[in-house]
């Protein structure tokens, strides 16, 4: 699997945020390129500990018992999404572009750019859980926009 904290593999990534424009569309969902560039930097910051979530216990549990099948597998189209990541208003295009870039770079430091190991929905995440969660959701938009 290619890994978030890989210098070449974590600029790959930015190479594909690099390439949208602020006319790119969605292949499927309804996510503007803007909203998914804040959405994919928001759930990244989480593992910053710079964005704090509020997740009841019923859907801790329900986190907790989903983990090891979604991030051993590739995101579906549609998947649900946390509310606290749905945006409806829009963002200048450059300014969540760049914020998506700094912070995805922040992973080629390695595992020192995490701060959280008890996600409010996972629950327990180690480094490498960290990196399958940010690899394949970052992707999966990616892909979402073509890119």
């Amino acid at each position: 699997m290619k890994s978030i904290y890989g210098k070449a593999e974590n600029a790959q990534i930015i190479i594909r945020i690099e390439s949208l424009t602020s006319s790119s569309k969605a292949i499927w969902g309804k996510m503007s390129v803007d909203q998914m560039m804040k959405h994919t930097n928001d759930t990244m910051i989480v593992a910053f500990g710079e964005k704090t979530l509020k997740i009841n216990f019923l859907m801790r549990f329900l986190g907790r018992m989903m983990k090891n099948k979604v991030f051993n597998s590739e995101f579906q189209k549609n998947s649900p999404t946390a509310p606290e990541f749905i945006y409806k208003e829009n963002f200048n295009f450059e300014t969540v572009q760049k914020e998506l870039i700094d912070n995805f770079s922040r992973f080629a430091s390695g595992h020192e750019a995490i701060k959280v190991t008890d996600h409010p929905f996972w629950g327990k995440m180690t480094f490498e859980d960290w990196d399958k969660l940010m690899w394949n959701h970052m992707d999966h938009h990616l892909r979402q926009f073509g890119a």
